[in-house]
C-alpha cells in the first residue's frame, strides 16, 4: 500500500519528463536544427544560472506584480458583479450577449484599443490583462449562482427563511466551487495576456520582454529557458488555487 502510495504520488512527473525526451529525440532524428532548439540539459541548466546570478529576478518579479495586480482587479469587479447578475437570471440573460461577446473576442486584439486609452504604461498591461480575466471570472460566478440547488433554496423559502440568509448561505455558498473555476483560469487569462502585452507593449522588463528581447538577438537559450519559466510560473498559480480550493470549498461536488 505504502508503495502504490507513492507511486501515485510521482505520476505528476510523468508529464515533464515526456516533455523532454520528446525534445532530446526531435534533436537526435534532427527534425529540427540544434541552432534553433538547445538541448535541455543545456536550457536546464542556463535556466539555473538565470535564478543563481539572480538576472531571472527582475522580470519575474514584474510579471508576476502585474499579473496580480490584474487579478486582483478582476476579482473585485466579477465576483461581485457575477453574482449580483446570477441571483437574477432575467437581468443576466439582457446582458449575455455582451459578456459572451466580449468573453469571445481575443483579449490581444484589444490591445491597439487600450492603447489608445491608457497610452503605452504598465497600467495598460494590467488593464487589458484584468478585462480578459474578469469576464472568464463573472461568467463562472453567474453560473455558479444560477445552478446553485434550486432544492435547497425552496427549502429554504418554504421555512420563511429571509432572502438576504438564503443568498448567504445557499446561493454564495454553493457558487463557490464555480466561482473557484472561474478564478483559476481568470489568473491563468490574467498570464497569459500580461505576457503577451509585455511583448508587444514598451516594456522594460517582464517574461514577455525578455522572451522577445532574446529571440530578436537569438540568444535561444535564454528564450527556451524563459518559456519553460513562464510555464512553470502558470502551473505553480494553477496549483495554489487548486489546493486552495480543496481547503476553503471541501464540500464541493458533495450532495
Amino acid at each position: 500500500m505504502p508503495i502504490k502510495h507513492y507511486l501515485l504520488k510521482l505520476l505528476p512527473l510523468i508529464g515533464p519528463i515526456a516533455l523532454f525526451l520528446l525534445w532530446e529525440i526531435v534533436l537526435d532524428s534532427k527534425w529540427v536544427k540544434p541552432v534553433l532548439l538547445p538541448p535541455p540539459g543545456e536550457t536546464l541548466l542556463f535556466m539555473g544560472k538565470s535564478f543563481v546570478s539572480g538576472s531571472i529576478y527582475v522580470d519575474l518579479f514584474a510579471t508576476i506584480k502585474r499579473t496580480f495586480y490584474a487579478f486582483a482587479i478582476a476579482t473585485l469587479v466579477g465576483v461581485p458583479l457575477g453574482i449580483m447578475l446570477g441571483s437574477n437570471e432575467k437581468i443576466y440573460r439582457s446582458v449575455e450577449f455582451l459578456i459572451d461577446f466580449f468573453r469571445s473576442t481575443p483579449s490581444s486584439a484589444l490591445i491597439p484599443l487600450f492603447m489608445l486609452i491608457f497610452g503605452i504604461t504598465d497600467i495598460n498591461k494590467i488593464a487589458i490583462a484584468a478585462f480578459a480575466a474578469v469576464l472568464v471570472i463573472l461568467f463562472n460566478s453567474a453560473y455558479g449562482v444560477m445552478n446553485a440547488k434550486k432544492t435547497r433554496v425552496n427549502a429554504a423559502k418554504t421555512m420563511g427563511i429571509p432572502t438576504r440568509y438564503i443568498f448567504k448561505d445557499i446561493l454564495l455558498m454553493e457558487s463557490l466551487p464555480q466561482t473557484f473555476v472561474g478564478l483559476r483560469m481568470g489568473i491563468s487569462m490574467a498570464l497569459v495576456i500580461v505576457i503577451v502585452a509585455e511583448m508587444f507593449i514598451g516594456s522594460e522588463n517582464g517574461l514577455g520582454h525578455r522572451i522577445i528581447d532574446a529571440q530578436q538577438v537569438f540568444n535561444v537559450k535564454e528564450m527556451y529557458s524563459s518559456i519553460l519559466i513562464t510555464g512553470a510560473l502558470g502551473y505553480g498559480l494553477n496549483l495554489l488555487f487548486l489546493l486552495s480550493e480543496k481547503r476553503i470549498v471541501h464540500w464541493g461536488g458533495k450532495a
